[in-house]
């Protein structure tokens, strides 16, 4: 490995840590709540604590844990009792709020039992509470609340039908909001009318409340109506679970509430703030990179797509960067965020940021003073340990020579075990938060 390209490699590594740093929950949380004196002070709005009997903290999500420990440090003993549902092993140490661990990504009856719990918790609130919700990637998952009489496991093979027919995850969430009694404004709605404020770690592209964690505490513009058209749509309304039809065929008849809309009297005493997002994290990444004497752009933190074609245009941009000096000069970062998606094609291990190293390994085999760098902000991609990898324009003729065949392991989705053998895979750990991707393009002098 040449001098210039550790050098890279090591950049590129400390670039990645500005991001997750500056993606902390507790920081995060911190930056938009505080209490001084009697007063507390959510985003640009002020509340009396004077004003409330008691305050409760609840939530979701794989970074709540930690957002809670910033509560708790802010509020003290003036928290009366809290529950948060979080992925087993992401827990923090807390004295006033409990912890409740779940399945994730798949929901399990452990997350049912604790959503129950969560909605008695709401549901005694009066108009004198203050209830605090904490809301981060995953909390979809990690809330499921099915309306009954729809169990945990009709509303998962719902979920299943739609994703194997192609459905998009704003027609899943549609779905989802209209068979479960907490989301989509319904957990808001079960709290007035006391007071509610949601502090939101966001990892969604757009930051859309309705759609983070599917928003428990967001007017929801969706309707019965339009679930029912979305399964019409996919021919799968005689497929789907009997009592998941009916209840949305009463809820189109009248017969079951809709969920809250825009400007509704139950939403009507709710803050909802988003105190971290991919946007937060790629501008400290783009701010560290300038320290170390690059020139650092931005190219979106809307990035979506086919991870390999992701990939290639990254790989084309350094390429460009590298012989032409446009769209800026080397030294350089390009970074870029979102969320992309990879079509299963083998039977390999792997997740879309290790997928995207590999395939951007290939797209440069052989240039030098190129370094490629992929990694989720929640240390875990894919069902793996590893938060991403990185590669450069020696990674291919590397693995050849310990006998790995890039071109074989990227068309069996086993990117894991690519980079496993040849030490280049990035293990962060539980980080803890959740703010969707990072990824960067050095290309050296």
């Amino acid at each position: 490995m040449t001098p210039t390209n550790r050098k890279l490699r090591k950049d590129a590594l400390a670039i990645l840590r500005a991001a997750l740093k500056a993606a902390d929950p507790v920081e995060a949380v911190a930056r938009h709540l505080s209490v001084d004196g009697h007063s507390l002070h959510v985003g640009r709005q002020r509340y009396s604590l004077e004003m409330f009997q008691r305050v409760f903290v609840i939530g979701a999500g794989k970074a709540s844990a930690a957002m809670a420990v910033a509560v708790e440090r802010a509020l003290g003993r003036r928290i009366h009792s809290g529950l948060i549902n979080v992925k087993y092993g992401h827990v923090a140490r807390l004295r006033r709020i409990e912890l409740n661990e779940c399945g994730h990504p798949v929901p399990d009856e452990a997350g049912v039992a604790g959503s129950r719990r969560l909605a008695a918790m709401v549901d005694g609130a009066g108009e004198g509470d203050l209830v605090i919700c904490l809301v981060s990637g995953g909390g979809s998952a990690l809330m499921p609340a099915p309306a009954e009489p729809i169990t945990l496991a009709e509303k998962q093979e719902t979920t299943r039908l739609l994703l194997a027919c192609g459905a998009t995850i704003h027609e899943i969430n549609t779905i989802r909001k209209h068979v479960s009694s907490l989301k989509g404004g319904q957990l808001a709605r079960a709290a007035y009318p006391a007071t509610v404020v949601t502090l939101i770690l966001s990892d969604v592209i757009g930051d859309n409340l309705d759609v983070i964690g599917s928003g428990p505490t967001a007017p929801d513009s969706s309707t019965f109506s339009a679930a029912l058209a979305i399964l019409r749509k996919y021919a799968i309304l005689d497929r789907v679970p009997p009592a998941v039809r009916e209840r949305l065929e009463q809820g189109l008849e009248g017969r079951i509430a809709e969920t809250p809309k825009p400007g509704a009297k139950e939403l009507s005493r709710t803050q909802n703030v988003i105190v971290g997002s991919n946007r937060l994290a790629v501008a400290a990444a783009k701010k560290h990179a300038s320290s170390l004497g690059y020139r650092a752009l931005v190219l979106s933190t809307a990035i979506q797509g086919e991870t390999r074609d992701i990939a290639g245009m990254h790989a084309a941009i350094a390429r460009e960067v590298r012989d032409s000096g446009q769209p800026l000069r080397a030294p350089a970062c390009i970074i870029s965020g979102g969320e992309t998606t990879v079509t299963l094609r083998g039977q390999g291990k792997g997740g879309r940021n290790q997928e995207f190293a590999l395939a951007a390994a290939i797209e440069i085999e052989g240039l030098r003073d190129i370094v490629l760098l992929s990694a989720g902000t929640d240390g875990n991609d894919g069902p793996t340990d590893a938060a991403g990898a990185l590669c450069d324009g020696q990674t291919v003729a590397r693995a050849t020579a310990a006998g790995l065949n890039a071109a074989a392991f990227l068309a069996d989705n086993n990117s894991y075990a690519y980079f496993d053998a040849i030490g280049d895979l990035i293990r962060t750990g539980p980080t803890n938060t959740n703010v969707m991707d990072v990824r960067l393009a050095l290309i050296g002098k």
